[in-house]
């Protein structure tokens, strides 16, 4: 559409070459724009700068626009209401302040919708500054609203302008996290934070329903921006406002936390909903139990999320069950077939996986209640006891203690390690391969694997394997200090060892070269 010029001025753009040039120039259009209304087309020169391949003379148009529409906002010289089309206005007879204020804020909506295009722009300073541009019309048009109120102390923000700025940091073709850095400042704001996730979950929405197969770009995009809102965890009041306002009013959604909450869980309920990409199934699990639900509303309603999490197998499950952990504890969860996946988590790959430590918190946590049936507890401490076979040093250093605390906690699983008047066995009646560790027979069995670490080639591995040898100590060893052990401090810690002084190497020592003056050696050769 060809947009209608106001007026007879604007001429042109004459300029020197070059960003100075330009900045001389654009600085001259804008001091004539604003000294008369009879100058406006000049504003079409200044918009067509916005176009320029060079991005320094884009950021000289992008300052000058600011100052531009930033100066017209503030003296009420935009139209205020619902914008009509340009055409039937400039055609109409309607008084010339009118049509000069319609007409400009078309100018100003042209100049929002560049700026939005710029976010994508090559040169991150342009960006940035596009970004910080967007930002502060957002500021001064909740300060001098384009839009009337409904009623008196209604609640006004730019809700359009602002969600065109987050649509432009939602990318689904360019990776916004650096500039999604330089964003998260304004979230310190609440108002701010409140429209960030309102308008995130019409953002994911929209772009989910857009796309048959959603790009990687835009999820990554979407999660570092959702992680990046964080709630308050007690009731406070909300009153550092982006948006500065005479007086705040308690009707206002916006300054009551539990408004964030729903928002906030409206935005995650949202975004997990959708089939999301593996690796960022592992980075919103991360952040679950102590990021997401604290915030929630209703945190219950992640149950179907985490649950079927947990049922996908290796390390989402290992992640899973930080929330599950939540959400037992906290929140009544119900879960019958839990231990059983507890149980089924548990292979060779769990002691070399990244979540490792996270792991064993976790599962010490859930096996810490004595009102746990000793066949059960019988059947963990078998079952790792088999995996320490084949497990690094670093990982048995921390294992072992746990297999021990898991003895002193339960009692009745002490006769895994003495059982006086048991039978002899031919076998391991103990089946590694079932699933159900109630019909796994572990309580029949016997840990004979720690008697076999007791002769590992790792001297601290095999003086934990020997707390068994004498009767268990009534204090459990903490093992949260062995939970990040790795090898390489292991390795480290070895090597800092001073080892003994004089190490005797044979009962007799040697004299010479070829043995003692007397021996059979000596008597035939000599050395010359």
């Amino acid at each position: 559409m060809v947009s209608a010029a106001w007026g007879g001025g604007g001429g042109g753009m004459e300029r020197d070459p070059g960003p100075e040039g330009a900045r001389r120039a654009l600085g001259r259009l804008l001091e004539a724009v604003l000294a008369s209304r009879g100058e406006a087309n000049a504003v079409f020169d200044i918009l067509a700068v916005l176009q320029s391949e060079d991005h320094e003379e884009t950021q000289e148009a992008v300052r000058a626009c600011s100052r531009l529409f930033g100066a017209l906002l503030e003296r009420g010289e935009l139209f205020v209401g619902r914008l009509p089309s340009e055409d039937s206005v400039m055609a109409g007879s309607q008084g010339a302040t009118r049509k000069y204020k319609v007409w400009m804020r078309h100018r100003y909506h042209s100049c929002c919708n560049r700026l939005q295009e710029l976010l994508a722009h090559a040169s991150f300073e342009v960006k940035e500054l596009a970004l910080s541009t967007l930002m502060k019309f957002v500021q001064l048009e909740g300060a001098y609203p384009l839009e009337k109120p409904k009623w008196d102390g209604c609640y006004l923000f730019p809700r359009q302008l602002f969600k065109a700025v987050v649509e432009g940091l939602l990318s689904p073709e360019n990776d916004c996290s650096l500039l999604l850095s330089r964003f998260r400042e304004y979230l310190e704001h609440d108002d701010i934070r409140y429209h960030v996730m309102r308008a995130a979950t019409d953002v994911v929405g929209r772009v989910a329903d857009r796309y048959p197969e959603v790009p990687l770009t835009f999820w990554n995009n979407a999660f570092t921006l959702l992680s990046a809102v964080s709630l308050p965890r007690q009731e406070c009041s909300f009153s550092t406002f982006y948006v500065k306002h005479v007086e705040l009013s308690s009707t206002w959604k916006v300054v009551h936390l539990k408004e964030h909450r729903k928002a906030f869980q409206l935005m995650w309920l949202g975004f997990l909903r959708h089939k999301l990409p593996l690796s960022l199934y592992k980075k919103v699990l991360v952040v679950m139990h102590d990021s997401i639900l604290p915030h929630l509303a209703q945190p219950s309603l992640m149950i179907d999320f985490l649950t079927r999490a947990y049922d996908v197998g290796g390390a989402i499950s290992l992640l899973a069950l930080n929330g599950l952990f939540v959400l037992i504890h906290q929140h009544n969860l119900e879960y019958p077939d839990f231990y059983r996946k507890l149980y089924g988590l548990l292979d060779p790959s769990v002691f070399h996986v990244k979540y490792r430590a996270r792991f064993f918190h976790l599962a010490d946590l859930f096996l810490s209640s004595s009102h746990l049936p000793a066949y059960l507890v019988a059947a963990f401490a078998k079952r790792l006891s088999r995996l320490a076979l084949t497990a690094p040093p670093e990982a048995l250093l921390m294992v072992l203690p746990f297999i021990c605390n898991l003895l002193r906690r339960h009692p009745a699983c002490r006769v895994l390690v003495h059982r006086p008047l048991g039978p002899e066995l031919d076998a391991d009646p103990y089946d590694p391969e079932e699933e159900d560790p109630a019909k796994s027979r572990a309580l029949e069995s016997s840990l004979w694997e720690l008697q076999a670490l007791q002769r590992h080639y790792h001297p601290e591995v095999s003086q934990a394997a020997s707390v068994i040898n004498q009767a268990l100590s009534v204090p459990e060893v903490s093992i949260a200090p062995l939970l990040d052990l790795t090898a390489f401090e292991v390795f480290e810690r070895d090597l800092k060892k001073k080892g003994q002084e004089s190490v005797p190497l044979e009962f007799i020592p040697a004299q010479g070269l070829l043995g003692r003056q007397d021996d059979l050696c000596a008597q035939h050769f000599t050395l010359s």
